[in-house]
């Protein structure tokens, strides 16, 4: 694909030009900020420009990056130094890496305030009030009069930093639960002071650091908000206190931007990072009550915007002027040039799972399930290279991990052939996909069966693989690619096992499915994974079944979940009135063939609590790697290579980036 744009774009209204204080923007696409962990030290990496880079090149008109850190006390966090001028070539490296391609850079400032992610509590937390933040109950330090003014200070120095090294500008994060949030919610601010009480005293620290960055830069340096626009917490900052929030800065006409953004550091933290229990762009009544509320004030949606038309769409209809994508760019970076280029079938979609904010929370390199090269050199519209010989190769297996390398393999010259027990590819994450909150998954193989049938890879669907059939190919090497399967909880009875009245829930998928109407009685699903497919689960029982008890050993649900999944998964337990019974494992009554006695008992042990009305019990449980036929195929003289769940039973992220390495290797 050319990398520019067309004289008459796919999607006309995206690409209309545009401008902010002054500089000119090609189109109406932003990179919405979100941070990489790809600094080391406070410094610019090499990677951290690979990424910002691709994405400018990718053709972006904007790109507001993670937050720098501004206060001395950000030196702790995976952010590039804005606090003094120790890194002041890295910031004018990466400002290059971006503006040289016709893309705007902004840099995101904020302070978490009370605000902590992980477990454990902070021990330098500062907010406005002595309130502890509504996730780790770290409690905060009341910032005083002068040292809301240092803060003020401090940020403003580090705009200027940014304003000499060539950024065009800074977005202000005043949502989110941040440190300005929680001064903007009457929920979280109990001053009684200039900066407490009425909207206008509450609002102050941002119209005084707006002050303060314009008066350190000059007229044409971008400056943009972040604002709740609901933030989902009672008492806090609803659609109409947003409202209000927008016409002041509006009519105060210091800022160039406003962007709308959900939830706040608390059970509605969820809202900011819209997962597949939303629906695609699920914010558009708040959008249209701001439009309608500051008509003038320039409006960028963010939040779940995947597809090109929908970006359109809202452009086109007025209701904003910009579009934010996050997520969306983390997977492809060419988006935009695709999008341009009447190609959004072949962008590889965002399938919302989280996995990339998992992974920054935690201070690694950000990663994602779908696009196994973020922030390499090569990321932007990367073709394998050719490889030095042509083998045959055949993959045994046609779910993400043996697609990844089937594509990838052919792609670089060698005869693949993949041999797959089920008619249709996918495999397990086809069978996740089927279930409830879960169909972005499917973009994810069927980007990758499109990318196999472009690149020659021969199919052989619908028939169990075995040595004799591997062998007839005579390949040079073998991947195996044949997923796991659930272990037996060892808990189970062998008495009640030996009756073949239960199976895992993947295997009950096909009678689960096949149920046309609500059965009465009750559904039990007995939790020993804790990832979102058991949950998908769940929710489809709670659909055919009239109660559903879920049983866990562990002390909560979706523990092996982002944060922002775990809470919306635990939101819709509780909406689909689904019973949790937590340390607990099933009991099955002695005279179970008889009486069908189910029920739970804890793991610490004493008398069991019955279910009544169980019609149905199943499982969900750590995966065994499906490798039998490693042994045999090394005892034949083949090298044997094993990824994704046939190596180690794991995330749809590890199948891809298994696929993607072992493709490369051989």
């Amino acid at each position: 694909m050319n990398q520019i744009f067309p004289d008459t774009p796919a999607y006309p209204e995206l690409f209309k030009p545009f401008a902010l204080a002054g500089k000119p923007l090609k189109n109406r696409i932003v990179h919405a900020a979100i941070l990489t962990a790809l600094a080391q030290k406070g410094r610019v990496t090499d990677r951290l420009v690979n990424y910002y880079s691709n994405r400018a090149k990718g053709g972006a008109a904007m790109i507001v990056t993670e937050p720098v850190g501004a206060l001395t006390r950000h030196q702790s966090s995976a952010r590039v130094c804005a606090w003094n001028d120790s890194e002041l070539s890295g910031l004018a490296r990466l400002a290059d890496s971006v503006e040289r391609h016709d893309c705007r850079i902004l840099a995101q400032i904020q302070d978490p305030g009370r605000a902590r992610h992980v477990g454990g509590r902070l021990k330098d937390a500062i907010g406005a009030s002595p309130v502890a933040d509504d996730l780790s109950w770290s409690m905060p330090r009341e910032l005083s009069i002068s040292g809301i003014e240092e803060v003020i200070a401090s940020f403003a120095q580090a705009a200027t930093r940014l304003h000499r090294c060539g950024y065009s500008g800074i977005e202000i994060s005043a949502g989110h639960g941040h440190l300005w949030h929680q001064f903007l919610s009457p929920w979280s601010n109990l001053r009684e002071d200039r900066y407490g009480g009425e909207l206008i005293n509450r609002i102050r620290i941002l119209d005084e650091l707006v002050d303060a960055i314009r008066a350190s830069t000059n007229s044409h340096f971008i400056i943009g908000v972040k604002l709740p626009g609901d933030d989902g917490v009672r008492g806090g900052i609803d659609i109409e206190e947003s409202c209000r929030i927008a016409q002041h800065l509006e009519k105060a006409g210091k800022i160039q931007y406003l962007c709308p953004t959900q939830g706040s550091h608390g059970p509605s933290l969820e809202m900011h990072m819209p997962n597949d229990q939303y629906s695609r762009v699920p914010y558009r009544s708040i959008f249209n009550r701001l439009r309608m509320a500051a008509p003038n004030l320039p409006l960028m949606a963010v939040a779940r915007i995947t597809d090109p038309s929908e970006a359109d769409q809202l452009v086109a209809g007025g209701q904003v002027d910009l579009v934010a994508l996050g997520r969306a760019l983390i997977t492809d970076p060419a988006w935009p040039l695709k999008a341009a280029n009447g190609k959004a079938r072949d962008i590889r979609y965002c399938v919302a799972a989280n996995s990339c904010w998992n992974t920054i929370v935690h201070q690694m390199p950000i990663a994602c399930d779908n696009n196994p090269r973020v922030a390499e050199p090569d990321e932007l519209l990367w073709q394998p290279p050719a490889a030095l010989k042509r083998k045959i190769i055949v993959v045994v297996g046609s779910g993400v991990a043996g697609l990844e390398a089937a594509w990838i393999a052919a792609s670089r010259g060698h005869h693949v052939v993949v041999m797959g027990k089920s008619e249709e590819v996918g495999g397990s994450t086809r069978r996740h996909a089927e279930l409830p909150h879960s169909e972005s998954l499917s973009s994810i193989y069927d980007w990758q069966w499109n990318a196999c049938n472009k690149a020659g890879v021969t199919f052989e669907l619908g028939a169990i693989a075995n040595l004799e059939k591997i062998v007839a190919h005579n390949p040079d090497e073998v991947i195996l690619a044949t997923g796991a399967q659930m272990s037996v909880p060892r808990c189970l009875p062998k008495s009640v096992l030996d009756e073949g009245l239960f199976m895992d829930i993947r295997d009950s998928l096909q009678t689960i499915h096949a149920i046309k109407s609500q059965q009465s009685g009750c559904a039990v699903l007995f939790d020993m994974d804790q990832t979102e497919g058991t949950y998908a689960a769940a929710f489809l029982l709670a659909k055919k079944f009239s109660k559903v008890i879920l049983i866990t050993p562990r002390e909560g649900v979706a523990q092996e979940t982002p944060l922002v999944t775990r809470q919306k998964i635990q939101r819709a337990i509780f909406e689909n009135h689904i019973e949790v019974r937590y340390l607990c494992e099933p009991w099955f009554s002695p005279a179970f063939s008889e009486d069908g006695g189910i029920g739970s008992i804890s793991v610490f042990g004493g008398e069991p609590s019955p279910i009544e009305g169980a019609v149905f019990f199943s499982w969900s449980s750590p995966r065994k790697p499906n490798n039998q036929l490693t042994t045999e195929l090394l005892s034949a003289g083949l090298i044997v290579h094993e990824i994704g769940d046939c190596k180690v039973a794991g995330s749809v992220m590890q199948a891809t980036s298994d696929g993607n390495a072992v493709a490369l290797k051989i």
